[in-house]
C-alpha cells in the first residue's frame, strides 16, 4: 500500500536508552509542565499542549506548551500590570523516557526574567532581562528572536550525508512555533509581526538534560512581510519507512496580514511549507484562497498527519453558502501541488458569545476562556508507523460545535482516504460542555482514544460563579464496521478557570488546542488544567466592571490574590489499551 501524507487545517544514542528502560508503567493523571512553580503570576502560567510519541522508540514523547516560567512577575514595575517580558521566551519543552510515567523539565541558559519579582510598590524600574535560567527551548536569544508559543511537535527519521532517510541513522525531534523578532538585527531577524520558528534535536536525552547544543539554532520558515502575522501552526514529519516522501516534514499555518484582532487585519489563509531534507530547506504553498468577504472566508488553522496527504480546514462551503464546514485538500505528489478545499462533515458552528471583555467568544462566562477555534477539526490517521505495514489508513476527526447551552464533542471517521465520513457523532460524557479536543488513533488502527476539556457548569453573565473546568480521556476499539461506543478511560480534576489568566488580567486564557497521540499498546494526552489555580474575586469585580462601565480598581495581583493565582498547568496520562 502506498503511503504518502495527511494534513489537516481548521474555520507533531536513542535505541541504547530507550532499550535500558524497563517495562512501562503508564500514569493516567500527572503533570506535564513539571518545572512551573505554583505562584507567582505569570510564571506560573501554562497553556496549549502539544505532545508527540517517537514511532521508532515509543517509550519516548516530547510536549510543549505556552510557558511563562521566565518571564517577570508582577510586581516587577508597575504592580498592576502582567506584562509579557520583550524579548523572553514562551515555548517551554518537556521529555518522558518511560511512556508518560514521568516528565522531566529541561534548564536551559538564554534570556531570562525569573529574577525580576520586583517589591511592593511602583518603586522598581521596569524589568530588563539578563542572560540566565529558561525552560523554554533554547538558541533562539542568540538568534535574535523570542520563541513565543503555539507549540506543535513532531519526531521523524534522520537523514544521512546523502539526504536519504532511514530510521537506522537515528530519530530527529521538530519543534515548531511561533517567534518574534527581539533585536531586529540578528541572524535571523524578519518582517512582519510574528513568524515561525523551527528547531530541532537528533539527541533527545542531551536534549532533556539540559544541553543547548543539542538543539540547532532556530530558522524562519514562513514567507514574512512587513504586516505578515503567522499563527496557529502545526507540524508533521512523514514516519512510516514504506512511504514514497518517508522523512518530508510539513508546517500548516495562518497568514494574517496585519495582526489579528487589528482592524486592518485580512487573513490570508493557509499556508504549508514543505521540507525534504529534514528541516535546512523550506518550500511554502498556499491552501485555498485568501478572500475574505461576504461571500467567501478563507481557511483558518491547521493540523498536520501522513498518509495519502491531504488538508482539512473549516470556512465557507461555497459562494452560494455562509455556513462553515471542515474542508479537505488533497496532495499526491509529496505536498508539491494541492486540490481545492471540499468539504467533508458539518455544517458546524461556534458555540461561543461575543465576550466584550476580549472581543472574542467564549463558552463558559463573560470575561471567560476564548474558544475561537473550538469547532477547528484536530486529525489522526493510522498510518502503521514507524513501517507502514500494518497501515489501515483509517482517518478520524474531532471537533466541538453546537449551541451554547451544549457546545459537543463530535467524532467522525473515513476508511477510504476522505472519499466518504461517518455521520458525526457527539461523544462527551453527559454534563460536559466541550470546549477543545484532540483523537489519536493506534498505528494499526485498533484503537481510538480522544481527549478533551470541557465546562461543567452553564454558561453566565458575571464573573462571581465558577467556571468549572474539567480534563477528559475516552477510548474506543475499531472494528469491521468502525469505531465503537466510547467508553471514558480518565476523568482528571477539577478547577475553577477563573483562577487561569491573560497577562492584560482582563479574561480566563487557557489558549487554543489539546493533543492526543497513540501507540499500538498505549494512548497519551495532554489538557489543560486549573485544578491549582485559585480564583481572585478582585480580579472577577475588575473583570466584570470593565464590561459594565463600573469603577472597580485595577487590582495587584501579588497583593490581593492568593499566591496561586493564575496557576493553570498542563497535565496528562497514558494509558494502556484496555483491549489488547
Amino acid at each position: 500500500m502506498v503511503r504518502r501524507t495527511f494534513i489537516l487545517l481548521f474555520s507533531t544514542a536513542l535505541f541504547v536508552l530507550s532499550m535500558a528502560l524497563p517495562a512501562a508503567a503508564f500514569n493516567p493523571d500527572t503533570r506535564v509542565t513539571i518545572g512551573s512553580p505554583a505562584s507567582p503570576f505569570s510564571q506560573n502560567k501554562q497553556n496549549e499542549p502539544a505532545v508527540a510519541i517517537d514511532a521508532n522508540h515509543p517509550n519516548i514523547l516530547a510536549a510543549g506548551a505556552n510557558d511563562n516560567i521566565d518571564l517577570e512577575a508582577c510586581n516587577a514595575g508597575n504592580d498592576t500590570t502582567c506584562p509579557f517580558t520583550p524579548g523572553v521566551g514562551t515555548s517551554g519543552v518537556y521529555f518522558s523516557f518511560d511512556s508518560g510515567t514521568t516528565w522531566t523539565q529541561p534548564t536551559y541558559t538564554g534570556l531570562s526574567a525569573r529574577g525580576c519579582v520586583g517589591v511592593v510598590g511602583n518603586t522598581d524600574p521596569p524589568c530588563t532581562p539578563p542572560v540566565g535560567d529558561i525552560g523554554t527551548v533554547p538558541n533562539y536569544y542568540e538568534a535574535g528572536i523570542a520563541s513565543n508559543g503555539d507549540p506543535a511537535l513532531t519526531f521523524g527519521p534522520q537523514p544521512d550525508a546523502n539526504g536519504n532517510f532511514s530510521w537506522d541513522n537515528g530519530d530527529r525531534l521538530y519543534y515548531a512555533n511561533l517567534a518574534a523578532n527581539l533585536t531586529g538585527s540578528g541572524p535571523e531577524s524578519f518582517k512582519g509581526f510574528i513568524g515561525l520558528g523551527l528547531s530541532s534535536t537528533d539527541d533527545v536525552a542531551a536534549a532533556a538534560n539540559g544541553d543547548n547544543s543539542a538543539w540547532t539554532s532556530p530558522k524562519i520558515i514562513s514567507h514574512q512581510s512587513s504586516t505578515t502575522f503567522s499563527d496557529k501552526e502545526q507540524i508533521w514529519a512523514d514516519n512510516a519507512s514504506s512511504s514514497p516522501f518517508f522523512g518530508t516534514v510539513y508546517v500548516c499555518w495562518a497568514a494574517f496580514q496585519g495582526q489579528e484582532l487589528s482592524p486592518n487585519a485580512v487573513p490570508a489563509g493557509l499556508k504549508v511549507a514543505v521540507s525534504y531534507d529534514g528541516g535546512s530547506t523550506w518550500k511554502q504553498h498556499p491552501i485555498g484562497s485568501a478572500a475574505n468577504n461576504g461571500q467567501k472566508n478563507p481557511l483558518d488553522g491547521c493540523t498536520v498527519r501522513t498518509d495519502s496527504q491531504y488538508v482539512f480546514g473549516i470556512g465557507t462551503k461555497s459562494q452560494s453558502s455562509h455556513q462553515p464546514f471542515e474542508l479537505m485538500s488533497k496532495s499526491t505528489n509529496g505536498g508539491t501541488s494541492w486540490s481545492s478545499p471540499v468539504a467533508v462533515a458539518g455544517p458546524v458552528s461556534q458555540p461561543g458569545v461575543f465576550d466584550p471583555a476580549q472581543g472574542r467568544p467564549t463558552i463558559d462566562s463573560v470575561a471567560g476562556a476564548r474558544s475561537d477555534i473550538a469547532p477547528a477539526p484536530s486529525v489522526d490517521i493510522a498510518n502503521g508507523a514507524p513501517t507502514g505495514t500494518d497501515a489501515t489508513d483509517r482517518i478520524v476527526m474531532t471537533y466541538v460545535s453546537g449551541d451554547l447551552a451544549q457546545p459537543h464533542v463530535y467524532f467522525t471517521e473515513s476508511a477510504n482516504q476522505g472519499a466518504t465520513w461517518s455521520t458525526p457523532r457527539p461523544i462527551e460524557t453527559a454534563g460536559d460542555r466541550g470546549f477543545y479536543t484532540a483523537p489519536a488513533i493506534s498505528p494499526n488502527g485498533t484503537d481510538v482514544y480522544v481527549v478533551y476539556n470541557a465546562f461543567t457548569t452553564p454558561y453566565h453573565t458575571n464573573t462571581a460563579s465558577a467556571n468549572t473546568l474539567i480534563g477528559v480521556v475516552k477510548h474506543a476499539d475499531v472494528g469491521g464496521s468502525g469505531t465503537g461506543a466510547f467508553s471514558e478511560l480518565h476523568r482528571g480534576a477539577s478547577g475553577d478557570a477563573r483562577g487561569s489568566s491573560a497577562n492584560a488580567l482582563s479574561a480566563e486564557f487557557l489558549g487554543d488546542y489539546v493533543y492526543a497521540a497513540a501507540t499500538r499498546t498505549y494512548g497519551a494526552a495532554v489538557w489543560n488544567d486549573a485544578r491549582n489555580a485559585a480564583d481572585c474575586p478582585a480580579i472577577d469585580a475588575w473583570r466584570e466592571s470593565l464590561i459594565t462601565g463600573g469603577t472597580v480598581a485595577r487590582p495587584a495581583p501579588q497583593q490581593d490574590c492568593l499566591p496561586n493565582f493564575g496557576n493553570s498547568d498542563i497535565f496528562g496520562g497514558t494509558y494502556a489499551d484496555p483491549t489488547p
